[in-house]
């Protein structure tokens, strides 16, 4: 279980292929000390450290999360965002996230807001979105590369968030152009209130 609140970034330092999986190398951040079992969200996805060594660690991708993240079109040298899953007992800060990305996302705008920085994001909406809680209401909280966010201008699968310059720093938010793909995973009380109310979504407008 993680929050959204980035703790820092790491660089991707090689991949590996074994059949659909892809395994990962990214450099340990300084400081960190982990340990083999460990989960960690990565741009939002929870992946578990499979081995490690005094200045790295490796996480291995299986081709269901391959195909619903961004993880798969990472090169060597890309930055992601990573999180360690929350300690029972501290302070929530961000929302709850599961770090199952549910989907991927276009940026399609990038704006400076006189010191913050606006980011519009757009996906396309399935048919059976509404049923499965694949929703972002006005206001209310999406992990856009594992980071939570609060959504707004909302129209259909279109949506903007605003990002304040700390955020930009210490996250891969801050590094996206127009036409990169992000991770999207919807607020997960949105979802069980969709499985056991699906008549009252009939209407809902993503």
């Amino acid at each position: 279980m993680f929050s959204g609140i980035v703790e820092t970034m790491t660089k991707l330092k090689a991949t590996s292929s074994s059949g659909s999986n892809i395994t990962f190398t990214f450099a340990t951040p300084e400081g960190w000390t982990l340990k083999v079992d460990q989960s960690i969200a990565h741009n939002g996805t929870c992946l578990t450290v499979d081995s490690l060594t005094d200045k790295d660690y490796t996480v291995t991708a299986m081709d269901e999360t391959l195909k619903r993240t961004n993880l798969g079109a990472l090169k060597v040298g890309d930055m992601v965002n990573l999180e360690r899953s929350m300690i029972a007992g501290t302070r929530l800060d961000g929302h709850i996230v599961q770090g199952h990305v549910d989907r991927t996302a276009e940026c399609v705008g990038i704006e400076n807001a006189d010191g913050s920085t606006v980011l519009t994001f757009q996906y396309t909406v399935e048919p059976d979105d509404v049923k499965k809680g694949y929703v972002i209401v006005e206001k209310g909280s999406v992990a856009v590369n594992g980071v939570s966010l609060t959504a707004y201008d909302i129209d259909g699968g279109r949506f903007k968030v605003s990002i304040i310059p700390y955020t930009s720093e210490v996250t891969n938010l801050g590094l996206l152009k127009k036409g990169d793909k992000v991770n999207l995973e919807f607020d997960i009380l949105g979802k069980y209130i969709a499985r056991m109310f699906p008549g009252m979504n009939e209407n809902t407008k993503n």
